[in-house]
């Protein structure tokens, strides 16, 4: 009888010490994954010596709050922000819309040569983004797209990822329930509207926040259409004020905030659809 009480002390134990030591190393790479931003908000609210100074200190002697205001007023940031969100929520509304219907099409519908469709569209995303930069520059200026919204959200209206994404969590979905729908009379479009995209929501949330995130940082493409400036997305202001407003990195603290009042709608759209994104398709309808 001891012997057993003693076992089940020792497994007790080092179950115990499993979870400690997981739990020390998640926080550990917490920490390092979360130090850029710390080091970069901490950095807004110090005065130019406190950045260089040696060695250096994370936290200020007396945090300088007014460095966001200054950034702000020192550049139409507000102007760049909305830019940025308007057009990549419009963009993702697009992708998310297309890659439902290809993706319901490559899962659910028989037609010739689906595979070898399902192949090239796989073999562009191989492609390197540059490459599409020259041909798409002159699609566009034939178009008169050039420095204008549009121009931005035709040429990223599709995601070869989305595609393969939504392609991925359809195939999970079992196949007697669509079959089970067209026996009802359901068409092809309240299948997908009614079954598909609620059974597959964490895997569009996912969708939606990696696009998000990906169009809003998009810096290259943005700059070689764009030449107004009310019109300059906020990768492309923050380059501007560091040039002008920043003076070539002369007023770091006056930077750091910039940096950091413009990743707002970032950590906006993360937090409310953390949920889902953390959660994969765990429930795929079909019980008993």
């Amino acid at each position: 009888m001891e012997k057993v009480v003693v076992t089940k002390k020792k497994d007790s134990f080092a179950v115990i010490l499993k979870k400690l030591i997981r739990h020390a190393l998640l926080i550990i790479f917490c920490f390092i994954m979360a130090f850029p931003f710390l080091w970069m908000f901490f950095s807004a609210i110090k005065t130019k010596n406190e950045i260089w100074q040696f060695p250096p200190t994370l936290l200020p002697a007396v945090p300088q709050w007014g460095n966001f205001a200054d950034a702000f007023k020192s550049a139409p940031f507000g102007l760049y922000i909305f830019n940025s969100t308007f057009t990549s929520l419009i963009i993702v509304l697009i992708q998310v819309i297309n890659s439902a219907m290809i993706a319901y099409a490559l899962t659910n519908l028989k037609f010739p040569g689906k595979k070898i469709l399902f192949g090239i569209i796989m073999a562009t995303y191989m492609m390197p983004v540059a490459a599409t930069y020259l041909p798409s520059y002159v699609i566009l200026s034939k178009f008169n797209m050039i420095d204008t919204y549009k121009g931005i959200i035709i040429s990223n209206s599709v995601s070869v990822f989305g595609i393969f994404l939504i392609r991925q969590a359809f195939m999970q979905i079992k196949r007697e329930m669509v079959e089970a729908a067209l026996i009802d009379g359901a068409s092809h479009f309240r299948i997908l509207c009614q079954i598909m995209i609620p059974i597959a929501k964490s895997s569009f949330i996912t969708l939606v926040l990696m696009n998000f995130i990906g169009n809003y940082n998009n810096y290259l493409w943005p700059s070689l259409i764009i030449k107004d400036p009310n019109k300059y997305l906020v990768t492309m202001g923050l380059r501007q004020f560091f040039i002008e407003g920043g003076a070539y990195g002369i007023k770091w603290p006056q930077i750091m905030a910039a940096s950091t009042f413009t990743i707002a709608p970032l950590l906006i759209v993360f937090f409310i659809t953390q949920k889902w994104f953390m959660s994969g398709i765990s429930d795929t309808g079909v019980k008993g």
